[in-house]
C-alpha cells in the first residue's frame, strides 16, 4: 500500500515535518510505503479556471502539481499537512490542492484522506476543517485519531515536546492504515459503491 504525504510548510525540517515523520515511521512499521513531498517553499500559482486540464489531462501549469497527480493516482491514501497562518492553511498548499483536485480526472473514491495541522496556539480547528473539504468532495473517507489531528510548537523542533500531539499522529497513522487495508479487502469482496451520473444544479434561472 502507498500513502502520499504532502507537507505544506515552507520549512523542510519544521514542526509540521515532525508530525509527518512520526506518521511515516508508523506507516513503514505497518508495511505501508509512505512518501513525503515538500511543497510549501515551491513557487506555485493558483488555479485560473481555464479548464485546459479537461483537454490536456493535466494542469496547464506544468509544475509540482502534475508530479503529485501521478503519485496520488497510485496512492491508497493522502495526508496533507500545514502550519496555521491566520487560522488558515499555507496559501501555497491551498493553491496546490485546488489545482491537484480540480485537474485530475481519475477516480479518488475510497482513497483515504487525513489532514494534519500545526500551530503555536490557535487556528488548528479552522485549518483542519479547511483541509478536510478536499476529501469530502471527492468520495474519500477521512481517517481520524484520538483527538483532532493537531500538533503544537512555535520554534524549530518544539513540537517534539507536544507528547499528546505526537501520540495523536501515531494513532492517526495506525487508524489510517487499518482503514486503507479494510477498504482494500472490501473492494476485493464487494467492489466499489455504485456510481450515479453526476447531477449539477445551478441556482440561477
Amino acid at each position: 500500500m502507498k500513502v502520499l504525504m504532502i507537507n505544506g510548510s515552507p520549512r523542510a525540517n519544521g514542526n509540521t515535518s515532525i508530525a509527518l515523520n512520526e506518521m511515516k515511521t508508523v506507516f513503514e512499521k505497518e508495511g505501508v510505503d509512505a512518501e513525503i513531498v515538500q511543497v510549501g517553499s515551491e513557487a506555485v500559482r493558483g488555479c485560473i479556471a481555464c479548464n485546459r486540464c479537461a483537454e490536456l489531462g493535466k494542469c496547464v501549469f506544468d509544475d509540482v502539481v502534475n508530479k503529485l497527480a501521478v503519485k496520488l493516482s497510485e496512492a491508497d491514501g493522502l495526508v496533507v499537512a500545514s502550519p496555521v497562518y491566520y487560522a488558515s492553511a499555507n496559501a501555497t498548499l491551498i493553491a496546490v490542492l485546488d489545482r491537484l483536485f480540480y485537474s485530475t480526472s481519475f477516480d479518488k473514491t475510497m482513497k483515504v484522506g487525513a489532514s494534519v495541522v500545526c500551530a503555536r496556539r490557535g487556528g488548528c480547528s479552522a485549518t483542519f476543517d479547511e483541509l478536510n473539504k478536499y476529501f469530502t468532495i471527492s468520495n474519500m473517507p477521512i481517517a481520524s485519531s484520538q483527538y483532532w489531528n493537531a500538533i503544537h510548537g512555535r520554534g524549530p523542533g518544539e513540537a517534539v515536546g507536544d507528547a499528546e500531539g505526537i501520540q495523536t499522529m501515531r494513532v492517526l497513522a495506525r487508524n489510517m492504515t487499518f482503514l486503507m487495508k479494510s477498504i482494500e479487502l472490501g473492494k476485493e469482496k464487494y467492489g466499489l459503491p455504485e456510481k450515479e451520473e453526476v447531477v449539477r444544479t445551478h441556482f440561477i434561472r
